[in-house]
């Protein structure tokens, strides 16, 4: 194969992103800030030779030497986190993806960058086609996330038409499974620890809101075919089509954890969609 780069890749989809790299026959270098990401979800490739991990912070500009592909997913991805130093958040989204297209630029290297869903925000389109222009609070408490995944998008665009450089834009709906973090916020890892704890489920606002929530294995594949692809540069949707409410993910937990804890509802936050579902 060749070189490949992972940012971000001590995080949940990161740490599985390399996995799968390596699988593939490819040599990665892993960068990570550790900022949400976690040493031990990498631990199992300390003594792999083709996997080479770097502590850095991709705000600063830094050469891991030449490379191939690049797979961006540095970025706070949940709100506790990245409402946490929204500033850091949006230089992350700004200055990160920058420092990032340049080293495309320098190595002639295609990169893909891992956009989301919340660049729809509250969608008043449903479901969400990626030729509709979203519905994003820019003054919101989530804006710092939602906006500085627009302006990535908008980054990696204009380096397409003006530097030439070779891009993939994914936008990731709600994906689940090993290694995610259990207190990072999220409707799956919430429910499932609250209900191993036998706590009672949060959740906020009816429950009637949906979500679609895709295995991690199904998102890497769909990432991996992405960036392989020979000319389609995106953004392309990634995620569940099938859509389920709250409520009923935080039943199908109960159920399958047999657990007796209650769910309790709870206000709903400023900007919280109230629908997500890739067309």
């Amino acid at each position: 194969m060749g070189r490949a780069l992972v940012t971000g890749a001590a995080g949940f989809l990161g740490s599985h992103l390399c996995d799968r790299l390596l699988k593939d026959g490819w040599d990665v270098v892993g960068i990570d800030n550790l900022y949400t990401g976690m040493s031990r979800n990498l631990a199992h490739l300390s003594n792999e030779k083709r996997f080479r991990f770097i502590r850095h912070d991709v705000t600063k500009p830094f050469n891991p030497g030449y490379i191939e592909r690049i797979y961006n997913l540095a970025c706070p991805a949940s709100p506790p986190h990245y409402q946490k130093d929204p500033l850091f958040t949006l230089d992350t989204n700004y200055l990160g993806v920058k420092n990032l297209l340049e080293l495309a630029a320098k190595h002639g290297a295609r990169m893909l960058q891992a956009s989301t869903s919340e660049v729809y925000g509250d969608p008043a389109v449903h479901p969400q086609k990626e030729t509709y222009w979203g519905n994003v609070n820019s003054f919101g408490i989530r804006s710092c996330y939602d906006e500085g995944k627009r302006v990535a998008e908008t980054l990696m665009l204009e380096y397409h038409r003006n530097r030439n450089v070779n891009i993939r834009v994914i936008r990731i709906f709600n994906t689940y499974g090993p290694r995610m973090d259990p207190n990072d916020g999220r409707v799956v890892s919430n429910f499932i620890v609250q209900a191993l704890r036998n706590e009672p489920l949060t959740v906020y606002g009816s429950g009637r809101q949906t979500r679609s929530i895709c295995y991690v294995d199904d998102l890497i594949e769909g990432m991996v075919r992405m960036m392989e692809n020979p000319g389609f540069i995106g953004p392309v949707n990634l995620g569940n089509p099938t859509e389920m409410t709250v409520l009923d993910i935080a039943k199908k937990i109960k159920r399958l954890l047999r657990s007796h804890a209650p769910i309790e509802c709870k206000p709903l936050p400023k900007d919280d969609p109230t629908k997500r579902k890739p067309d």
